[in-house]
């Protein structure tokens, strides 16, 4: 796939190796017979042999090293030799022991584990823990730098684990030991004891684990290498598939080596890609990792250096394969400033984005731009026909020429542009969680957040026209509610809508710019159209009542033709129970209606009085004045038996208007009325002005209606007596006498002169038994001495004796009541006096031993002081701290 790593021969020794371990720059290795070598490896070295050998202990054991391994922390040196551990001291002279763990006697192999740890106070420690597999047990030690040894890890009272046979391979990973037992299986232990089994080890000549993690390792199983976590789950359900059985395997992020016959083969484990195969290593069986990007292998006379081939190399060549997630794992390890590391990440991730979308994966694609805060104008260019200026996109490297996406693929585009579009404004709009620190964002990709308002405005323009763009060919139903809140671009979202005939939409552009106008002037223009779907008056009505005050003019100017079209529902542009509709200038919209569609104004003030319950009284007089116009025409010679039934309608609705509303001016509306017709309409307005005599002769003498008259007697006569019994005050425009009036027109008729005619009228006769009726009926209503000043001396006693009756009664009431009412109030007073009386007869001996409850202090000759009433005395400042 790609030069991964290089094999250099680096040292060939006369010793058979049996053992090898590597840290930092040094390399150990033990022997068959027992010596032990180390030597410096440089960073770089050109030619064979060009190491240095630090120390050479011939005869540093009696038998074999069968395995060795080293603790950089504390310069300790571990090994199996002559089945049992030691320990040694690197920095000592010819490499000391420093103990021996007896105990391990019979060991076959080990496993060591380094890990960094911190205290509670936040001090980091080395934990360094040791397990030594003696025949069927693990024992378990941990290093005591204060001692300078090895103890007893003692999990549970214990430092040893029982096994159900001697096992092959050993590891730690994390809190959990992995055991290989040859031909049997693979069995995870914990450091309390508890085992679980996983599966059989397979074919090869002994078990392999290989630690990736504190958390997951690979487990060897015939020619393929499984990986699992430390709970006994796949990670990944396809394992690493070897050519055959390696012999031995290593981890160096991110790949997975492991020697397969004379080769060093090479894999990822995502994916378990093939990357490399290393020819040339004959009789190779050792693999040992130093450090990132070192391994060395070893035959048994000769050791290779296997180093990682240049990063940027390695990320090169990966990215013109399109290796792009391998590329990023190497970016992250490599050795490069974190800023740079940022940027490369950036340039890789962008560079992937691109693969996908050619690679028609839209979905993918939108996800790792939005998680790049790529700008939406770069993505955007991804669809040429949706800007302007058709082209590929402008990045960093040169991508593959974009796809030509029709039909189904543009349309999956396109749904997958929505999403991502979608996100990118609901994050300008003030709804992103994506975390900060210190006023940064944590991935290190662009912050919108920081952009400035008139920058996110043009962004949100942008990406709310190519949404409309998008809507349009993809779910048009989604339309209307963008431009309902949208920031499109007017020009351009104006001339696309108008290219897909969609007027509707066009109309909710035009309200959201507050292009009303335009607006106007379409609907105007659709409504004419008969395959449209504004055709009619209902869509302006809706735009015209939702304008508000601030656009009046335009709305009157437009409401014409919906007037004239259609009067009934275009009157709704201003009586309408909506906020705006409600809210309009009404004087405004008034002067408009009586100057154009006068038809109208009456339903219009309607509306305002009873709806609206407007109290101007502009709108109650103009509103009789338009009634009292009706009757007239009504009542014209010429006007035709339809619109004599109308006016006599109009003119119920005008007596009961007069009667019951209170705001209009009935000084201002009697002069318009006619002297010639409308007397009941004119004794209603008279009444209204405290004038009862003339209402009342207008009753009796025009109309020849006693009872009409004798209502209006009644009614004026209540609102009198509950006045009366409200404030108690006598009515000064002669209520009180309305009675007394009535029985004197009976009695004696008057001439009627009307406004503007001098001539007399006179209709009524003298009507004595009515009147004398009326007396005798509404006796306590009528003042007993104004009555007979009316009367004819003629009348005999006997006719008006019950009315005298009546009154005297009514006399004799008033007065008691007036006598009842005068001995409540003095016994009332005699009460407040009592109490008085009782609340003066208390009294305070105030000396200079008296003391404040609150304040604790005495009282001067100058205090003010204030007594509760349980006889409690405070100062009167401190009355309310008491409180």
């Amino acid at each position: 796939m790609h030069d991964a790593y290089e094999a250099t021969p680096i040292l060939k020794v006369s010793v058979q190796i049996e053992s090898m371990a590597a840290y930092d720059d040094n390399l150990l290795i033990g022997t068959r017979e027992g010596h032990l070598l180390i030597y410096n490896v440089p960073p770089k070295f050109n030619e064979y042999g060009k190491l240095e050998l630090l120390s050479y202990s011939k005869n540093f054991s009696k038998k074999r090293i069968v395995q060795v391994d080293v603790v950089p922390e504390f310069n300790l040196l571990i090994l199996l030799s002559d089945d049992i551990i030691c320990v040694h001291d690197l920095n000592s002279l010819n490499i000391q022991q420093i103990n021996q763990l007896p105990k391990t006697k019979g060991a076959t192999l080990f496993a060591l584990d380094v890990q960094e740890a911190e205290s509670l106070t936040g001090e980091k420690n080395t934990v360094v823990r040791l397990c030594v597999a003696v025949k069927r047990k693990l024992q378990l030690y941990y290093w005591k730098g204060r001692e300078n040894q090895f103890k007893d890890l003692g999990v549970e009272s214990r430092n040893e684990l029982s096994l159900p046979d001697v096992p092959r391979e050993l590891a730690w990973c994390g809190e959990t030991l992995i055991v290989g037992f040859h031909g049997i299986s693979y069995t995870l232990l914990s450091l309390e004891g508890k085992m679980k089994e996983l599966f059989p080890t397979g074919k090869p000549p002994k078990p392999s684990i290989t630690k990736l993690s504190d958390s997951s390792f690979a487990l060897g199983k015939d020619s393929q290498s499984i990986i699992m976590d430390t709970s006994g789950e796949l990670i990944q359900h396809n394992p690493v598939k070897w050519t055959d059985s390696p012999s031995a395997t290593a981890w160096d992020d991110p790949y997975l080596l492991g020697i397969v016959h004379d080769t060093l083969e090479v894999y990822t484990l995502e994916g378990s890609l093939h990357i490399q195969t290393l020819q040339d290593l004959n009789k190779s069986r050792l693999l040992c990792r130093c450090k990132q990007g070192r391994v060395y292998i070893a035959s048994i006379s000769q050791v290779w250096c296997v180093s990682s081939v240049d990063v940027e190399l390695q990320i090169r060549k990966l990215l013109e394969q399109n290796q792009f997630q391998l590329a990023l794992k190497l970016t992250s390890l490599s050795d490069a400033t974190d800023d740079d590391k940022q940027k490369r990440t950036y340039k890789i991730q962008t560079l992937y984005a691109h693969h996908l979308f050619c690679s028609k994966k839209f979905q993918e694609a939108m996800k790792q731009f939005h998680d790049l805060g790529t700008d939406p104008y770069e993505v955007i260019r991804l669809f040429p026909h949706l800007v302007d200026s058709g082209g590929a996109n402008d990045v960093n490297e040169p991508v593959t020429s974009l796809p030509k996406l029709q039909d189904r693929d543009l349309e999956n585009g396109l749904l997958a542009l929505i999403g991502f579009l979608t996100e990118v404004r609901h994050n300008l709009m003030g709804g992103t969680d994506v975390k900060e620190k210190d006023g940064k964002r944590e991935d290190g990709k662009k912050d919108r957040k920081s952009m400035t308002a008139a920058a996110t405005e043009q962004l949100l323009k942008i990406i709310d026209t190519t949404l409309l763009k998008c809507y349009l060919q993809t779910n048009d139903a989604l339309v209307a509610p963008l431009l309902r809140l949208n920031h499109c671009h007017l020009a351009e979202a104006e001339k696309t809508l108008l290219q897909h005939q969609k007027y509707p939409e066009l109309i909710i552009l035009y309200q959201t710019k507050g292009q009303h106008k335009k607006a106007l002037e379409l609907l105007e223009k659709q409504s004419k159209q008969s395959d449209s779907s504004l055709k009619g008056t209902e869509r302006t009505i809706q735009y015209l009542q939702h304008l508000g005050k601030e656009h009046i003019e335009l709305i009157l100017k437009f409401s014409g033709w919906v007037l004239e079209q259609d009067p009934e529902q275009g009157l709704r542009i201003f009586i309408e129970d909506i906020q705006e509709v409600e809210q309009l200038p009404r004087p405004k919209v008034l002067d408009y209606l009586l100057r154009q569609h006068k038809s109208l104004v009456i339903t219009y003030l309607e509306y305002v009085v009873r709806v609206w319950e407007d109290e101007n009284s502009l709108f109650h007089n103009i509103l009789v004045h338009q009634y009292k116009e009706k009757c007239l025409a009504g009542m014209s010679p010429t006007a035709t038996p339809a619109e004599r039934q109308n006016a006599e309608h109009v003119r119920q609705k005008l007596q009961q208007f007069l009667e019951k509303s209170v705001h209009y001016t009935p000084e201002t509306v009697l002069v318009q009325f006619p002297s010639d017709s409308l007397f009941e309409e004119r004794a209603i307005i008279l009444g209204r002005l405290g004038r009862h005599h003339q209402a009342i002769s207008i009753y009796v003498n025009l109309l020849n209606d006693v009872p009409r008259a004798i209502k209006y007697c009644h009614n004026v006569y209540a609102g009198f007596e509950g006045q009366r019994s409200g404030d108690g005050v006598k009515s000064t425009d002669g209520a009180d006498e309305v009675y007394v009036t009535l029985i004197q027109q009976l009695l004696k008729p008057e001439p009627v002169f009307m406004a503007g005619n001098s001539e007399i009228q006179k209709t009524a006769q003298p009507d004595l038994e009515t009147a004398l009726e009326l007396l005798e009926q509404y006796a306590p209503k009528v003042s007993p001495i104004k009555a007979l000043e009316v009367l004819p001396d003629t009348v005999p006693i006997g006719r008006i004796r019950h009315f005298l009756e009546a009154s005297l009664q009514n006399q004799l009431n008033e007065r008691r009541r007036t006598q009842i009412l005068k001995g409540l109030l003095h016994a009332e007073h005699l009460q407040v006096q009592e109490q008085r009386m009782h609340y003066e007869s208390q009294s305070v001996l105030m000396t200079e031993f008296n003391i404040c409850s609150v304040c604790k202090k005495r009282f001067g000759n100058q205090s003010a002081f204030a007594r509760y009433s349980n006889g409690e005395i405070v100062h009167y400042s401190c009355q309310e701290r008491k409180s």
